[in-house]
């Protein structure tokens, strides 16, 4: 049985995906192939082998809390310097050195996002100790996590003209810098234009500006560099209380600057010194005061705005290395913006499989993001977002070598559109990873060990007849929900097959196949029950059929009728 680090948390802004990532990890792999050891990176860095009971925890702010007594900030530990040099609570886990990790795990599952997590630094830390690791070497993670660069080897790859400008932090700061630099981009982008910040994933730093306002331009460009102006005459009239608020919402990685920031050149760790540096310099008669994240951005994008249907698609690679691309997936915006809200929060965007167009457009976009995948060497999986406009035209950005992780995100429900559940897709992961690492030359005959001995163990596992677990369901939201957990949890333990049947309404039963077990409504399911299978779909499927087949043991993609309770369920729950 392979040992397995997942790694998860991180020093980023997307340090809570991540959170949940990692627990989505723990919980699916398959446990007659894995052992799971989950190692959190906090905020400073360290590598903590964590107690399993913490796996569970809302947030990380739950299990690693720094506020002192009576604030309520709700802030990440690296929010507190000092905290750095003290020992890790025992009861929450043991602090351990890459020196030492070939103790306790053989191989690394990233879970984490962002800057340090998937551009090369902890890649290359983990190839220096000599431990393979998920998803794409070095050269594919640093390109994955600079929107700039992609742009311009987008443009080298699949040949898109997708008109960009970009702006950097001491232009923006200069006398009026903001108006000079809104002109350029209008002249050169037009409106509406996207800003970005290039180093940074789950649209966390993305605003659109519509319209020809100097505000709205400056705020999403602030935005976008992680930084603030505080206007004196607005600090002056706010209230003690209102001074709290304000610099507690600061604390949010998602949408405010975060913590440890800067003030004038000053660091700042908590909101209690903010609003005392604030109020100094508007003491000493500052008219405004400008804040900076420790980690702002120096350079932000700009793009100018497609208008097209939003897509999403992962592309996975076969055994002898060929990349292939999976359903893509529509993203229909019910918010205005695609970020970081819409993207996470319930009811902010609808996916539809595939995108709602012809075959050959279908077609054409698993094209451009099967050539941007290789020529950006982006092994392993990578999804990479992008519109179709509507003369047709393909325009691809923001390439994401390690997708989110949550059992609702895109990249296992394209999976599951082959026969894919989360388990078999990890396994998926782990297995191509290890194909992957073995390219490097480092620890070749150890990896190659391993990576036998994987095959072996997931070939003797489909030659094992398991024995049947079934839950049946009427066609309710909530109890789809719970069927599809339940399928999950199964899955993951490998002991059985798990089995959801949903009652018809002539009192029959179905056994619903994997790819409507990831749908997000059961008003969905029962649509896709009444409706042949897209040709998209189905040309995926056959591409894909070694991948299906290696790694589920079978293709399985039809409904089942059951006029009665099958005799060979184990155990029925409802």
């Amino acid at each position: 049985m392979i040992r397995v680090g997942i790694f998860f948390g991180g020093p980023s802004r997307e340090r809570e995906i991540s959170f949940a990532g990692g627990k989505t990890a723990f919980e699916h792999l398959d446990k007659q192939l894995f052992l799971p050891v989950p190692v959190f990176v906090d905020g400073f860095g360290r590598f903590i082998l964590l107690k399993e009971a913490h796996m569970y925890a809302a947030d990380i702010r739950s299990v690693f809390s720094a506020d002192a007594p009576g604030r309520a900030s709700r802030l990440y530990i690296d929010s507190y310097p000092g905290k750095k040099n003290e020992p890790v609570s025992p009861e929450i886990g043991q602090v351990i050195g890459p020196e030492r990790f070939t103790d306790y795990f053989d191989f690394v599952f990233l879970a984490m996002h962002g800057p340090d997590c998937e551009d090369g630094a902890i890649q290359g830390l983990l190839e220096w100790f000599r431990i393979p690791y998920s998803g794409p070497g070095l050269l594919g993670s640093s390109i994955g996590i600079n929107k700039i660069l992609q742009n311009k080897m987008l443009a080298t790859v699949v040949g898109q003209q997708k008109a960009t400008a970009s702006i950097a932090f001491d232009e923006w700061q200069k006398e009026n810098g903001p108006s000079a630099v809104f002109e350029r981009i209008k002249s050169q982008l037009g409106l509406p234009v996207v800003i970005k910040a290039p180093h940074q994933g789950s649209s966390i730093g993305v605003a659109i500006v519509k319209e020809d306002d100097l505000e709205k331009f400056k705020a999403g460009v602030n935005q976008c560099f992680f930084t603030a102006t505080v206007p004196g005459a607005v600090w002056r009239q706010k209230s003690l209380a209102e001074k709290q608020l304000w610099a507690d919402s600061q604390a949010d990685l998602e949408s405010g600057i975060g913590y440890p920031l800067f003030v004038e050149d000053r660091p700042v760790s908590n909101p209690d010194e903010l609003i005392g540096e604030i109020d100094s310099c508007i003491g000493e008669g500052a008219e405004e005061v400008l804040l900076l994240s420790v980690d702002f951005e120096p350079e932000v994008l700009c793009e100018e705005f497609v208008e097209g249907q939003e897509f999403s698609c992962g592309c996975i690679q076969l055994d002898n290395g060929r990349h292939v691309a999976l359903p893509p997936t529509e993203v229909i915006k019910v918010d205005e913006v695609f970020d970081f809200n819409s993207k996470y929060k319930p009811g902010g965007t609808r996916k539809r499989i595939p995108v709602k167009t012809s075959l050959d457009r279908n077609l054409k976009i698993q094209d451009y993001v099967v050539k941007a995948a290789e020529s950006l060497d982006m092994a392993v999986c990578v999804r990479i977002d992008g519109f179709l406009t509507a003369d047709g035209e393909v325009v691809l950005h923001d390439p994401n070598t390690v997708p989110g992780m949550s059992p609702s995100s895109l990249i296992f429900k394209q999976m599951a559109e082959i026969g894919l559940n989360i388990t078999q897709s990890l396994t998926y992961l782990i297995r191509q990873s290890m194909a992957a690492r073995i390219g490097s030359a480092k620890d070749t005959v150890r990896v190659r060990e391993m990576l036998s001995g994987l095959d072996n163990a997931i070939l003797k596992g489909h030659g094992k007849e398991k024995p049947c677990r079934s839950i049946w369901i009427e066609p309710d939201q909530e109890a789809y929900q719970s069927a599809k957990k339940w399928y999950s949890k199964i899955s993951g333990a490998g002991e059985f097959e798990g089995r959801v049947l949903l009652k018809r309404g002539d009192g029959s039963l179905v056994k619903l196949p994997v790819q409507l077990l990831f749908k997000d409504f059961i008003a969905d399911v029962l649509s896709a029950l009444d409706t042949e299978t897209d040709p998209l779909i189905l040309h995926t499927r056959k591409v894909c059929g070694e991948i299906t087949r290696r790694y589920a043991g079978k293709e399985d993609f039809d409904p089942v009728v059951f006029h009665e309770l099958p005799a060979d369920t184990f155990e029925v729950e409802h």
